[in-house]
């Protein structure tokens, strides 16, 4: 692949001008009380949720927690309350999961500026508001280019479930990796379900309409793809479900392994696209409680293998060794800043 790959020209990355601030903070190593406030799907989601707050319990299981706890919300209108109701109990460390308690975490850190708060998936605010944060286009990347070299029909789709910048950055490094396989391959596979030019795409409106996350996989398939990738939190498991039924289409698990949140699927998931929100929560929780908390984002990329990707056991030997090779250069070269993921 060291002939395969173009050099290509890094973009600048203009450097931000933002000051760090240490946030209030109780003294080195002691107790915290951890409060973890979920999105909607539930915390059994075999997403977002269920990872981060496995990266509490970590926490907890290795010291840097006294207590971890969490509550569910059924809708958005559960946000506020939930957050209100770990003020009242007292937690020194409030974790939002998603981008959509953005406004909910942002009011509550300043109304409450002598507790630490933590987002997944959203930038820094004030002083005692970190952000948990993640390149996933980097990781998109390399699975839109595994998933082009596998397709047999030629195309390949991803929908996600909300048109949050969060997940549409899973969406466009997606259909770029794809864009980069034909470019090196001369091929000409095609994307449905989200477009580079206009950065629109295919949503279902929601994280949890399973209805329409069927239908969506169907319809997909009726149109061609062989290959889907659900941006959707627990709806993937739907996608993953309707493939197996179908056997016409196979799915790229988002977030976590397949093997920990969804080995079922295993057959029908040749590759996950790994976003590190355990690792992101553990070490938020880990700087809060060695005196150390700031609100210095915490960006995960491939460099820092805060995103990643992993070959499922069972499509080891059936993905050719040729196109698995071609992938760890690519990540490689994305790392080094050598490829750069977006325009």
């Amino acid at each position: 692949m060291k002939h395969s790959f173009k050099l290509i020209a890094a973009v600048a990355v203009a450097s931000l001008a933002s000051t760090i601030v240490i946030a209030p903070t109780a003294n080195a190593a002691t107790k915290q009380k951890v409060c973890v406030a979920l999105d909607t799907g539930g915390i059994n989601d075999k997403s977002f949720n269920q990872t981060s707050y496995a990266g509490a319990l970590e926490a907890r299981k290795r010291g840097f927690a006294s207590s971890v706890e969490f509550l569910p919300a059924s809708s958005p209108a559960a946000y506020v309350p939930n957050i209100q109701n770990f003020l009242n109990k007292k937690c020194t460390l409030i974790i939002g999961v998603g981008f959509a308690l953005g406004e909910a975490i942002g009011n509550a850190a300043k109304s409450n500026p002598n507790v630490k708060f933590a987002l997944v998936d959203v930038g820094s605010g004030g002083s005692n508001l970190k952000g948990i944060t993640f390149k996933t286009d980097e990781n998109s990347f390399l699975v839109g280019y595994l998933a082009a070299g596998m397709s047999k029909t030629g195309k390949v789709a991803t929908y996600g479930g909300r048109p949050f910048p969060t997940v549409t950055i899973f969406m466009e490094g997606f259909a770029r990796g794809v864009e980069y396989y034909n470019a090196a391959n001369n091929k000409k596979v095609q994307v449905l379900g989200w477009n580079t030019d206009t950065k629109d795409g295919l949503f279902l409106g929601s994280f949890d309409d399973t209805a329409k996350a069927r239908q969506t996989s169907i319809t997909l398939e009726q149109q061609g793809a062989d290959f889907i990738f659900p941006i959707s939190g627990g709806m993937q498991a739907i996608t993953a479900a309707n493939s197996m039924q179908s056997k016409k289409s196979n799915v790229i698990w988002v977030d976590a392994r397949v093997m920990d949140t969804g080995k079922q699927y295993a057959s029908v998931v040749p590759v996950s696209a790994l976003k590190g929100l355990s690792e992101g929560v553990l070490s938020t929780i880990k700087e809060a409680h060695d005196g150390k908390f700031t609100n210095k984002e915490y960006v995960g990329t491939l460099k820092n293998k805060g995103v990643s990707y992993v070959i499922t056991p069972a499509w080891s030997k059936k993905i050719p060794a040729k196109l698995q090779q071609e992938v760890k250069d690519l990540a490689d070269a994305i790392a080094k800043g050598w490829v750069p993921v977006t325009n």
